[in-house]
């Protein structure tokens, strides 16, 4: 299903500075969006993570493993362009999350400092409650056996006792809801080529259900994914690409296929 339907910018002068100077907001065209799988492609610099950034803020999307999109401090530029946008709906959605790389290793990290801290506050409360009756200690280590409990639900043993790849894909799965719009920066950091394989499956399973993709990446291997759209932010106005037509898929094939024409340069 396709959620949001086109992105326009506004601002018919754009002021002379960061994330407005960039070449792909000054060429900005409204766009319309055709797939459920939209996948932004380009080099470093165009302005990428950028545009998806500013589509998180503008939708107001749930973040995972961060602040909020409104009180972020690495988002204050982006929040400016997300005001200029004008963004239209085929059926508006507050399912979803807009989710970067960086956030998803914090995440990791903060989810094991809560297990973490809440452990030690029910060996604390065992301590304290000795002499007690079982009933008194049950009752006060329930609010810390309950945020336990439900972290055993949502992530099992623990997204740290995974390698990165089976926590993203874990994470992924646990806070997934049908019909959702999912914001995607880079999801293959933390995944192998195998683990991105398998993403493009749960990606396809997910599209069943009416949830839309927006992604961000430089694997060839999920801008495969079949029907998505493939926009190439290296050149303006913004262009759709077919997949072999990409320099990401011949610039791997070629070094793949011959590896020693391009290490004998280093």
């Amino acid at each position: 299903m396709i959620h949001l339907r086109s992105v326009e910018i506004r601002a018919l002068r754009l002021p002379d500075e960061f994330p407005f100077n960039l070449p792909l907001i000054q060429s900005w065209e409204p766009y319309e969006i055709k797939q459920p799988v939209t996948i932004f492609i380009g080099e470093n610099g165009t302005g990428k993570s950028t545009l998806l950034e500013a589509l998180a803020c503008a939708i107001g999307v749930v973040t995972v493993g961060s602040q909020s999109v409104k009180t972020d401090p690495t988002l204050q530029s982006t929040r400016q362009l997300a005001k200029q946008m004008k963004l239209a709906w085929n059926q508006r959605t507050s399912r979803g999350f807009f989710l970067r790389a960086e956030d998803f290793f914090g995440y990791i990290k903060q989810v094991a400092k809560t297990r973490g801290e809440l452990e030690s506050e029910m060996r604390s409360l065992d301590e304290s409650y000795q002499g007690r009756s079982q009933y008194a200690k049950d009752l006060a280590r329930m609010p810390y056996a309950r945020e336990l409990n439900d972290l055993e639900k949502r992530y099992g043993e623990g997204l740290e006792y995974h390698s990165h790849g089976e926590g993203y894909l874990e994470l992924f799965q646990s806070r997934f809801v049908p019909g959702g719009l999912y914001l995607l920066d880079e999801p293959e950091a933390a995944l192998s080529p195998l683990r991105q394989i398998g993403f493009l499956s749960l990606l396809k399973e997910m599209v069943s259900q009416n949830a839309q993709f927006i992604i961000a990446t430089h694997s060839p291997i999920l801008m495969a994914f079949p029907g998505a759209t493939l926009l190439n932010f290296d050149r303006t106005p913004l262009q759709e690409v077919a997949w072999e037509q990409l320099e990401h898929v011949t610039l791997t094939r070629d070094f793949l296929n011959n590896p020693q024409a391009f290490l004998r340069h280093i």
